[in-house]
């Protein structure tokens, strides 16, 4: 092979493809046309070609580390624009998407929130009109703690910010999770986890109520928990949509019916994360912060349900 042929007969290839990385790199893609980005696929390929060649018939090292320079440089332009398509896809699924698969689980959604509200309200009457029913469902130490020393508990986070807001979100992440994975039960364990957690609210409700802890213990849960139940209500609703594809497939396949409804609750999932995770930090942070005023504490849940509400019914 005749080297100095070959590359001249290359060189202007090499170039081609060094200026469309220049522009790349200062002014992005869309500083390319439509006919440019087609150029610079077929250039980078052939470069690539060309530098296997230049490796098997020794041409010299320069020119070997000028093409490897300029092949690499284009590698990183490929990988990094595909990078930033895919956080663009992300920052469009949380703008449009998310709130729009939420609007159409509302049912779904609701029927979990139905559960948790209808459990509550039992478990709350009940620990009213029988004072054993208390026992049933609260530890016996949260009991002796409220009663007896008229204090709540959630006191025993400060100190341990990070390691409780941490072990929180873990925690609230593998219950919202399991109530998803619930509806390949055909939604019994959904259900049940929707039923336990109104259960054990209501009757920590009644508890604390009795002993005229209501208002600091609301103010408590009121900042987390704007972000924390509606989410754990988005992972009930989803696994009811899986549900509804095992029990009532309707005019679909079984499989096919799995494919579609699960596909809208690993949305459903993938949306509830981040709420989850900003509840975990504002539970170990904010919530149960004593020099922080009760009524700061309710605004602030108010204006975050609020602010949630606005967010989901976006169209």
């Amino acid at each position: 092979m005749n080297i100095r042929r070959w590359i001249g007969r290359r060189q202007p290839t090499w170039q081609a493809l060094d200026a469309l990385l220049k522009k790349l790199e200062t002014r992005g893609v869309k500083a390319l046309s439509a006919e440019e980005i087609r150029q610079f696929a077929s250039l980078y390929r052939s470069v690539s070609g060309d530098l296997a060649h230049a490796k098997t018939n020794q041409v010299g090292e320069r020119l070997v580390s000028d093409l490897q320079s300029l092949t690499a440089r284009g590698y990183a332009q490929i990988y990094q624009g595909s990078r930033r398509q895919e956080w663009q896809a992300v920052l469009e699924f949380f703008q449009r998407g998310f709130p729009a698969v939420v609007q159409r689980s509302r049912g779904y959604i609701a029927l979990a929130t139905a559960l948790f509200v209808f459990a509550g309200l039992m478990a709350w009457w009940l620990s009213w009109h029988d004072l054993r029913f208390i026992s049933l469902v609260v530890p016996s130490g949260m009991i002796h703690q409220v009663r007896d020393r008229g204090e709540l508990w959630t006191g025993s986070i400060v100190g341990i910010e990070p390691f409780a807001s941490s072990s929180i979100m873990v925690n609230n992440i593998q219950v919202s999770f399991g109530a998803i994975a619930g509806g390949m039960t055909g939604g019994l364990l959904t259900a049940y986890m929707m039923l336990f957690n109104g259960l054990l609210i209501g009757t920590v409700g009644a508890l604390v109520g009795q002993n005229n802890l209501a208002v600091p213990f609301w103010a408590f849960v009121f900042p987390h928990g704007s972000l924390e139940l509606p989410a754990i209500f988005l992972a009930g609703g989803a696994g009811f949509l899986l549900a509804r594809a095992l029990l009532f497939p309707g005019q679909y396949r079984r499989s096919d019916a799995l494919k579609l409804y699960g596909t809208q609750a690993a949305q459903l999932a993938f949306g509830l994360v981040p709420m989850l995770v900003l509840a975990g930090i504002i539970e170990g942070f904010f919530s149960p912060q004593p020099n922080i005023p009760d009524l700061v504490k309710y605004v602030t849940g108010i204006l975050l349900f609020v602010g949630l509400v606005w967010y989901l019914g976006r169209r």
